[in-house]
């Protein structure tokens, strides 16, 4: 998912500090924030799937999602749509806050992951997300081809997996389940690399060390957290081992 709207606005660099040097730093800001996230989200993942009890608050007697589980399910989205539209109002603080709330509500929404699949193929397939991940962001930083192209291209790719996956729900099937992940494995792939250069782009000419920078790293990491889930429960859906 991108975040259009943050990059909107003039941008300028601090002419003190070398363009290299300024980009270098607010890709770090940008890593640092998003595996903070992720480490979040692991976290919470594994202690509410691995507790029962903790599980059982998103899920009735018979097994099927109460109000809450919904409730846990729909509020990332949510966020992301707030942090995306009241980008230029909040504060890096509150938007930190909300990144935060984010990570956690993901993390007990991915739980169940750990009823379904076993721990292994779930290790496995977070270790092959992480080096597909890192190698399109190299890519991405790297490449002197012009991504811009393909960002639209992509993004018809993100709409087109969610109709196809809202169509799945009623058709239930399993040959369909297959090709939407493989396809969503492969859009968000190439999704990193774009928003990486992208990010790249606009580390390269932000002001240092003023909110509004902090403010642009922090939704560019919530862009690259939401590529990495993205690959991850794609890639699980097909390669995880179910229990």
């Amino acid at each position: 998912m991108e975040n259009q709207d943050f990059t909107d606005g003039p941008i300028n660099r601090d002419e003190n500090i070398g363009t290299s040097t300024l980009t270098k730093s607010f890709l770090s800001n940008v890593f640092t924030y998003m595996s903070a996230a992720l480490a979040i989200t692991g976290i919470v993942a594994y202690w509410f799937g691995t507790d029962m009890s903790l599980l059982s608050l998103m899920f009735s007697a018979e097994g099927g999602m109460n109000l809450f589980g919904y409730f846990v399910l729909f509020a990332p989205l949510g966020l992301v749509l707030l942090m995306s539209a009241r980008f230029h109002k909040f504060s890096s603080t509150t938007l930190i806050a909300l990144f935060i709330l984010f990570s956690v509500l993901m993390g007990m929404s991915l739980s169940s992951i750990f009823a379904i699949y076993t721990g292994s193929s779930i290790a496995s397939t977070f270790f092959i997300t992480s080096a597909t991940f890192t190698a399109m962001a190299i890519l991405g930083y790297t490449t002197k081809t012009d991504l811009t192209k393909f960002g639209s291209i992509l993004m018809m790719g993100v709409i087109g997996i969610i109709i196809a996956s809202v169509v799945n729900m009623f058709l239930d099937s399993g040959m369909m389940e297959l090709i939407i992940s493989i396809a969503g494995v492969l859009i968000f792939t190439g999704l990193t690399a774009y928003d990486v250069q992208k990010l790249k782009r606009i580390g390269s000419g932000v002001e240092y060390g003023t909110d509004e920078t902090n403010k642009l790293a922090i939704m560019g990491a919530l862009s690259l957290y939401l590529d990495f889930i993205n690959i991850f429960l794609f890639l699980l859906r097909f390669t995880g081992d179910r229990k």
